[in-house]
């Protein structure tokens, strides 16, 4: 799928595409990127290539969406599904959020969150979508506030038995 620059905030056109097995090394390198950029987190390479690789060969487990400008790879969107019962439909939640730094504000994000908004539309099981952020992360709120997120009263809590802070 082609966006032309009436839907991005620059004059670029992103291709939007689900990822391949191919595009591992980037969403891998930009996994690692998003941690520590946002968490200052620096995560083993060989726990993500293997995280990757599991996910993009199972498609049980998120799909990857990727952005290209120009023929290179911008960014990336993960979605993985959550089944509520109180809505019986399932909530797409997007993770993985990263755009090269020189991409940024460029509407790449944009391109990715409106292809996803509209597949969720288009599919009857889909009750919502949600996603988590570092609570710092000024720039990312004020992105997912313009694309109409809202935040909730929901607070994440967790028992990490990989990573270690």
């Amino acid at each position: 799928m082609i966006l032309s620059a009436n839907v991005l905030t620059s004059p670029i056109e992103a291709k939007l595409r689900q990822a391949r097995l191919s595009d591992a090394p980037f969403i891998v390198n930009a996994n690692i990127c998003l941690a520590l950029e946002t968490e200052g987190k620096r995560l083993r390479l060989d726990r993500v290539t293997a995280g990757v690789n599991s996910l993009l060969s199972d498609a049980s487990k998120g799909t990857y969406f990727i952005a290209e400008v120009g023929g290179h790879i911008a960014g990336q969107l993960l979605i993985t599904r959550e089944w509520s019962d109180w809505r019986n439909g399932h909530f797409w939640w997007i993770q993985s959020v990263y755009v090269l730094e020189n991409f940024r504000g460029t509407g790449v994000f944009t391109a990715l969150f409106k292809h996803v908004h509209s597949l969720a539309k288009g599919q009857e099981d889909v009750c919502g979508l949600r996603l988590y952020m570092a609570a710092h992360n000024t720039r990312a709120r004020q992105a997912y506030e313009k694309m109409g997120l809202k935040q909730t009263d929901y607070q994440v809590f967790e028992m990490d038995f990989v990573l270690k802070s």
